[in-house]
């Protein structure tokens, strides 16, 4: 027998093998091509990445002013939605028709202090007042103009599906939640199937490679009964790997070694640059407060709980007080909001933990951010709507802010005082847009002074 043929036999074996782990491959690859993957890194500095985008205000009802309508939308989500519902009663009463039982002349001066009105012995408000069990609206400092926007708003939306019509939970509203839920649950079904899909081909992959040896030792059986093989088929047929001989190898040694430092090295180095940074950290709070029920399923304005968030350097945590707002009324046999309760019976604060802490050294504002700037809280917390628990999404380091600021364009439009700013700008790098570094958003004093 021609010794050529027993010298290839190996290789046909090894060239079978390859060529079905490569098709194996593409169709892996071909596979997670058509699935989405999500991060946990943080988001991109300067995106609104998981922001939940607004709801269109709908056609205005009765010839109001579409402006006022939408305006009136904004205003309504952010202050209102927390107690008040438009065609269904939630803390407060449905607010639908509320035009046709009151005055604008009434609901104004209503909406900026009902305490006073109560005290006024105003008849209608005393009986609202008694109906509720004497709970006490909070008073809004909102302008006549801004009050007449919330009413026309109400005034297009009565009628509508509660769950367009309104920013809390109803019984529509949570099938619709169930919705998408469902939606999200179908595609992470066809993830499975792919999932699937993968291991069956890693299964076949191996009994094929089990039953090519099974082969290559049945082959070489036969053989070995043959007695028409000479010295040399003999030797190939009978010859075998030296594994003492390879794990003794220099090179092998050498190649294991430089792998073994830059390994070493790397997680050194990844050690030291960790130092100090909290990303993830997800502390333990003394009361299950779920961001996804209340600013995700309700949609409760961050706003309306961090009141300084728009307007302070600070993003306060929310007193009792502010919680008691709605969970007077709500879910008051609850375990969690009885420590709510005790709290405020033993006149001493919650002791949340605080999470996003960034060092002294560092001067940050949050108006500055959210008021002038626009940013979404999302573009530092992340989908802080979806979270049960929430940890700190983002690294919050130096070079994250820095990169943001590179990378984040100024709106300065309709403010005279970025005018000749942008025009100096514009005219040694008019290619490039005018950036917060542009203006000096990486001057070391911007934020250590």
């Amino acid at each position: 027998m021609n010794s050529n043929r027993l010298r290839s036999l190996p290789h046909l074996l090894l060239a079978l093998l390859l060529t079905f782990a490569g098709a194996q491959q593409a169709t892996a690859q071909d596979a997670s091509a058509n699935t989405a993957t999500v991060s946990k890194a943080g988001v991109t500095p300067g995106a609104t990445a998981g922001a939940t985008p607004a709801t269109a205000a709908a056609p205005a009802a009765g010839g109001a002013d579409a402006a006022a309508v939408q305006a009136g939308d904004a205003l309504f989500k952010a202050n209102c939605t927390q107690c008040h519902a438009i065609n269904e009663q939630v803390v407060g009463p449905a607010l639908a028709g509320i035009s046709k039982r009151r005055p604008i002349t009434w609901i104004i001066p209503w909406i900026k202090n009902s305490a006073k009105v109560v005290a006024s012995g105003d008849e209608y408000a005393v009986a609202l007042y008694n109906k509720f069990q004497k709970q006490q609206m909070p008073s809004f400092g909102l302008s006549d103009k801004e009050i007449t926007s919330i009413v026309a708003y109400i005034t297009a939306q009565e009628g509508q599906p509660a769950a367009a019509a309104t920013g809390g939970v109803t019984a529509q509203n949570a099938g619709a939640t169930d919705g998408a839920a469902a939606a999200g649950d179908a595609d992470t079904g066809a993830g499975k199937y792919v999932d699937i899909l993968l291991i069956a081909l890693v299964v076949v992959l191996i009994v094929m490679v089990v039953t090519l040896i099974i082969i290559g030792n049945l082959m070489k059986d036969v053989l070995r009964g043959r007695k028409d093989l000479d010295g040399r088929d003999t030797e190939i047929l009978e010859q075998r790997f030296d594994w003492g001989k390879f794990y003794r190898s220099p090179v092998l040694r050498g190649i294991v070694g430089a792998v073994f430092a830059i390994v070493l090295l790397y997680e050194g180095v990844q050690s030291v640059m960790a130092v100090g940074l909290t990303q993830g950290y997800q502390p333990t709070q003394p009361i299950a407060f779920s961001h996804k029920l209340h600013a995700g399923e309700n949609q409760i304005n961050c706003a309306y709980c961090h009141t300084s968030v728009y307007k302070g350097k600070s993003a306060n945590i929310p007193s009792a007080n502010i919680c008691m707002n709605c969970h007077s009324q709500i879910k008051t046999e609850s375990p969690e909001i009885k420590k709510i309760y005790r709290a405020i019976e033993r006149k001493q604060p919650v002791q949340w933990v605080r999470i996003h802490n960034l060092p002294d050294l560092a001067y940050f504002n949050h108006s500055q951010h959210t008021q002038v700037a626009g940013l979404q809280c999302q573009t530092c917390h992340g989908p802080i709507q979806n979270m049960e628990v929430v940890y700190q999404y983002s690294a919050l380091t130096m070079g994250w802010c820095i990169n943001c600021h590179r990378e984040t364009p100024l709106n300065t439009k309709g403010n005279a005082y970025y005018d000749n700013l942008v025009k100096l700008h514009d005219t040694k790098n008019a290619a490039a847009p005018f950036t917060v570094s542009s203006n000096g958003g990486t001057e070391c004093s911007k934020c250590h002074y």
